[in-house]
C-alpha cells in the first residue's frame, strides 16, 4: 500500500466511523476548558498536557475539521484544521492506543459531554484499516474467529482440559457429581474467559446454587472491540450466538469482562437486528441474585484481611453494574473498605482497552497505574477484588512495581473461597 492510498484508506475510514458513532458536535463543541484534563488518569501519572484528553483527540479533530466543520473550511489555521500526514498516523498510534485507555472518566466530566474516546476509537478503526495497530490485538481476535471456524478439532482439547477442572469444583464442593457440562441444553449459557480463575468458581456456584446451564464452547473477549474492528468483533460475537440458539438457552450469562457484557447486553443486538432470542446478563448480577435468595450462603471469617473493590471501567462506569460486587463482597468479608473516588468516578487501572496486551508499552502502563495503585494503599487494603481480567493483570503488577503487599482475585473466586460447603 503507497503512502498515498493508506491516507486516503484512513480518512475514508475516519470519515465514515466519525459520521456512524460520533457525529459533527464532537469536532467543535470542544471550548479547551480543561475540565478534563484532571479527570484522566494518564495526566494525572504523567502530568504531561500533550497525554490530556482534549490534546490526545485533537490530534483526530484537527484533521476531522477539515470535512465537518464549516468555520475550517474557510478559516483552517485559524481552527487548527489540516490535512492528513503519515506523521498524524504515528501520533495517533500513541494518542488512541499508549496513552488512552478509552475509560470515559473524561466523558462524564465534561460540562458538554463531549465524547473523546468515541473520537479516538475512530481513530483506532481508521488505523487497523491500514494494518496500524498493534499485531498483538490483531493475533489474538484471528485465534478467537479461528476457533470458531474450526470447533470439530478444537472440541476435544477443550473437554479434555474440562474435565480437570470439573475434578477442581468435585473436591471444592465434595460432590463427584458436580459437573461441568458442555453441549448441553440448559436454561443458562455461561460464558467464561480463558483459565480456571473464570470456569472453575462460576462452576462451584451454578452446582451450589442447582442452576441448569451448560458452559461455552469459546471465551468472552472480544480484541476486535479493541481494534475497533467490526468485522472481526461480529464474527467473534456470532460464534456465542449461534450456540446459544442452537442450545435453545435462555440465558446468556457472560463472566467477569465487562467489554464482552457489554458488546452482548447492547452491541450485538445493534449489529444483528433486533432483540436477541434470550436475555443477556453478567455473571456478577447472577451472584448477586443467588446470594440474596441463599442459595449459596458464605462464612465472613474465612477471609481476614481489609478487602477493598476496584470497579473496571466498562463493567462500572460503562455497564452500570456497581451495586451487585459489592453486595457479593459485604456478604462474604468482615473488613471491606471503599475507594475514594469509585463507582462512576472510578479511576481506570490503566490496563484497559488492550494495553496489557501490549508489553512494549508496558513502563508506560505501570506509570499509568500510579493514580489507582495510591487509591488501593490509601484503603489499607490487603486484598483488592475487581471483575475484569485485564484489571487483574494490571492491578497484580501494580502490586509488584508499587510494593503495596496485596492479593488481587475476582468476585467468583472470593465467593468460591469463602462458600459453605456443606449446610
Amino acid at each position: 500500500m503507497t503512502a498515498e492510498t493508506m491516507l486516503t484508506t484512513v480518512k475514508e475510514e475516519l470519515n465514515k466511523r466519525f459520521n456512524r458513532l460520533v457525529g459533527t458536535s464532537s469536532t467543535n463543541l470542544c471550548t479547551h476548558c480543561g475540565w478534563c484534563i484532571e479527570a484522566c488518569h494518564i495526566y494525572q501519572a504523567t502530568g504531561d498536557p500533550d497525554k490530556s484528553p482534549v490534546a490526545k483527540a485533537e490530534k483526530v479533530r484537527r484533521v476531522l475539521k477539515t470535512d465537518h466543520d464549516w468555520m475550517s473550511k474557510i478559516f483552517p489555521s485559524w481552527t487548527g484544521a489540516k490535512k492528513l500526514s503519515e506523521e498524524d498516523l504515528e501520533e495517533w498510534l500513541h494518542a488512541a492506543y499508549r496513552d488512552c485507555t478509552l475509560c470515559e472518566r473524561c466523558v462524564i466530566n465534561c460540562p458538554l459531554g463531549v465524547e473523546t474516546p468515541q473520537i479516538l476509537a475512530a481513530a483506532r478503526g481508521a488505523l487497523t484499516a491500514v494494518g496500524k495497530n498493534p499485531e498483538i490485538l490483531t493475533d489474538l481476535a484471528e485465534i478467537a474467529i479461528s476457533r470458531g471456524e474450526n470447533l470439530d478439532s478444537y472440541r476435544d482439547s477443550f473437554k479434555h482440559h474440562m474435565t480437570r477442572f470439573e475434578k477442581l469444583v468435585q473436591d471444592k464442593l465434595k460432590d463427584p457429581e458436580a459437573r461441568i457440562p458442555m453441549e448441553e441444553q440448559a436454561d443458562i449459557l455461561y460464558v467464561p474467559l480463558s483459565g480456571a480463575h473464570t470456569i472453575v468458581p462460576a462452576a462451584v456456584v451454578f452446582n451450589k446454587a442447582g442452576a441448569s446451564w451448560t458452559m461455552s464452547m469459546f471465551e468472552a473477549s472480544n480484541y476486535g472491540l479493541f481494534m475497533a474492528d467490526g468485522a472481526k468483533a461480529k464474527k467473534i460475537t456470532q460464534r456465542i450466538l449461534d450456540e446459544a440458539e442452537r442450545l435453545n438457552v435462555k440465558e446468556v450469562v457472560v463472566s467477569e469482562c465487562g467489554h464482552a457484557y457489554g458488546i452482548m447486553k447492547w452491541e450485538a443486538p445493534k449489529w444483528f437486528g433486533g432483540q436477541l432470542p434470550f436475555k443477556v446478563r453478567s455473571i456478577l448480577e447472577v451472584l448477586d441474585e443467588y446470594v440474596a435468595k441463599g442459595l449459596v450462603k458464605m462464612d465472613q471469617s474465612k477471609v481476614d484481611l481489609p478487602v477493598t473493590y476496584h470497579d473496571p471501567c466498562n463493567i462500572g462506569r460503562k455497564g452500570g453494574i456497581f451495586e451487585e460486587p459489592r453486595n457479593v463482597i459485604k456478604a462474604s468479608v468482615k473488613d471491606y473498605r471503599e475507594m475514594t473516588p469509585s463507582k462512576v468516578e472510578s479511576y481506570c487501572c490503566g490496563g484497559g482497552s488492550g494495553m496489557v496486551a501490549c508489553a512494549e508499552w508496558e513502563d508506560d502502563r505501570l506509570l499509568y497505574g500510579k493514580v489507582k495503585a495510591d487509591q488501593i494503599k490509601g484503603t489499607g487494603a490487603r486484598r483488592v477484588i475487581t471483575s475484569c481480567d485485564n484489571c487483574i493483570h494490571q492491578i497484580m503488577e501494580l502490586g509488584e512495581y508499587y510494593e503495596l503487599d496485596i492479593e488481587v482475585s475476582n468476585v467468583s473466586q472470593l465467593l468460591m473461597d469463602t462458600i459453605i460447603v456443606e449446610d
